[in-house]
This record gives C-alpha cells, structure tokens and sequence, in this order.
C-alpha cells in the first residue's frame, strides 16, 4: 500500500515509516545523528572512524612492537648510565634520560602485558615508516647532543618531525622549532641549571 506524506509517496505504513522489508541498520544509517540513541551514534561514529584505515595487527606483531619498544628503554637506561646519574641533590647529564628510559620500559611491559587483547594495532603499513623516521631521527640526536650540545639538533629534530612527519607548514615549523630550543634552554638550562651538554 502506498501512502502520501507532504505530497512524496511513500512506501509501507501511514505515515512515511519504512517499509516491512526495510532493515534496521538501512533506517539508522538514514536517520541524522542527533536522533540516535547514545549507543547508536557511538556505533555510527567507530564505523565512520575505521573507514579507511589499515588492517588490524595480530598479537605476535603487538608482542614485538612492545618488545622492542623495552629494549630501547634497556639500551637508554645503559646509555644514561655511562653519562652520569649524579645525585638528587646535584643531577648529572644522564638524570633526566635515566627517568625518560624507565619510563619507557614501564610503558614497553605494559604493552607487552596487553600485546594478546589489544585489537585497536595496526599492521605495518607505508605510513609506518613515518614512526621509522622519527625513531631515526631520535638515534641521529642522542648520537650528537653530546659533541655539538642540544640546540642545533633539537632545533633540526622539532623541525623535521613538524614539517616532514607532521605536514605543517614551512613558517610553523622554523618558528616552533626555534620556540622549542628556547624554551628548554630557558627551563633547564637557565633556571634549573641542569648539566645538559649545550653551546651557549
């Protein structure tokens, strides 16, 4: 039976409601998003945000990602230890990587921990060589604060990872990065006088 509602045909019941045949998911899909019920538009809103994205890592790639994220972390605490931990009092160069590197063996286990029930990993995929990059660019700074201080490579770190991994533009980028050496030279270096290795 077909009945008219402002003047469209419509078909099914008086009224404009959807055909008998009609599926559940084909009249939510139709209705606007502010006329959901809460789990509804949260279901609408997962989908909308999984389109597109690449495929779901298995537990074994979980497993390694965070196994080698606790390895960085163990190879850190090593290298914060050859520079000097000092004492609370007087904090040498190696006290505030040493807090960084345990902090990030915290987070490995902790990945390692959840690495079976995790679904929300990625598969490797040509947008993870981004992440690639910046742990590149992260050995490349380690390797070099110490003979050349932390401005410059800071400075070249916070401007490749703005510009090239996160696509800012070119006078964000100069301008961040130089905000950035100021700002940690300012707290570190002049206020806290921590022994960071540094030109001026």
């Amino acid at each position: 039976m077909t009945a008219a509602h402002g003047g469209v045909p419509t078909q099914g019941c008086p009224g404009g409601h959807p055909a008998a045949g009609a599926t559940r998911a084909e009249t939510e899909e139709e209705r606007p998003l502010e006329e959901l019920s809460l789990d509804e538009a949260i279901h609408r809103v997962e989908e909308a945000e999984h389109e597109g994205r690449p495929p779901a890592a298995g537990p074994l790639s979980n497993v390694l990602a965070a196994a080698a994220v606790v390895a960085l972390g163990v190879a850190a605490l090593v290298g914060s230890a050859r520079l000097g931990l000092g004492t609370v009092r007087s904090p040498d160069s190696g006290t505030w990587p040493l807090l960084v590197s345990a902090a990030l063996v915290v987070l490995g286990l902790g990945l390692l921990a959840a690495g079976r029930r995790t679904t929300d990993a990625e598969r490797f995929s040509r947008a993870s060589w981004l992440v690639l990059g910046g742990l590149a660019t992260m050995v490349v700074f380690v390797a070099v604060i110490g003979t050349i201080g932390f401005e410059i490579p800071a400075a070249l770190l916070a401007f490749v990872w703005l510009r090239f991994l996160g696509r800012e533009g070119w006078r964000t980028s100069v301008l961040a990065s130089l905000g950035v050496v100021v700002g940690f030279y300012l707290v570190f270096v002049a206020a806290l006088s921590v022994p960071i290795p540094h030109l001026f």
